[in-house]
């Protein structure tokens, strides 16, 4: 019982201090999943997050479903994804119980200007963050492989870049593109790989 209400506690915690959602929680997860609980890593964050990316559903949703999955099976998904959302929807229910035309008071407005440069710079330190584990994950990994998946992570970040930017491609299919190529690049580097440890060549 005492591990359920933890993650009852910690994902109702991460709910009310979590403002723009998305990659902008990813500061709270460090501080609350990874420093304090230990429960992940910075890597298994990256994982959840590129698998919400395809996934239907709200990012941050699906990312304490991952987790409480991870803690305490299909149940603990659940009750972690429940405990997430409940901050606010009782936020929103009061304030549309008891608060009418709430987006038009000044305060509430300039409130939210500082909310949104806030969530600008939390997202910006989450990249920063994401890439620097990323770097830290390649440069363990053997020199030539590693150099491969250098060149194959730049060739996806420009390709997705300019065709969102120049071409406005729908995301949609930048993802599943991306999805595609890094299946069929690892999908080769590997079996090249288990054909070099057979002393074959590839």
């Amino acid at each position: 019982m005492k591990e359920w209400l933890d993650l009852v506690w910690t994902f109702i915690k991460i709910g009310v201090s979590t403002f723009g959602g998305g990659y902008a929680m990813v500061p709270v997860l460090e501080r609350e999943l990874i420093k304090r609980k230990g429960w992940i890593t910075m890597t298994e964050v990256m994982d959840y997050y590129t698998i919400a990316q395809v996934t239907p559903g709200i990012i941050a949703v699906n990312i304490s479903t991952f987790i409480g999955y991870k803690r305490r099976g299909a149940p603990g998904g659940i009750v972690a994804t429940a405990a997430f959302i409940l901050p606010g929807v009782v936020f929103m229910t009061v304030i549309s119980l008891f608060v009418g035309r709430f987006a038009e008071y000044a305060a509430v407005r300039r409130a939210f200007a500082g909310i949104r440069i806030a969530v600008g710079a939390l997202i910006l330190d989450t990249i920063r963050k994401l890439v620097l584990e990323l770097f830290r994950e390649k440069s363990s990994q053997t020199e030539a492989p590693a150099k491969r998946r250098y060149v194959f992570s730049a060739c996806v970040f420009a390709s997705a870049f300019l065709l969102s930017v120049l071409l406005g491609l729908s995301p949609v299919w930048i993802v599943s593109g991306a999805a595609l190529a890094g299946f069929l690049f690892f999908r080769v580097t590997n079996k090249a790989a288990a054909m070099d440890r057979d002393g074959k060549k590839p």
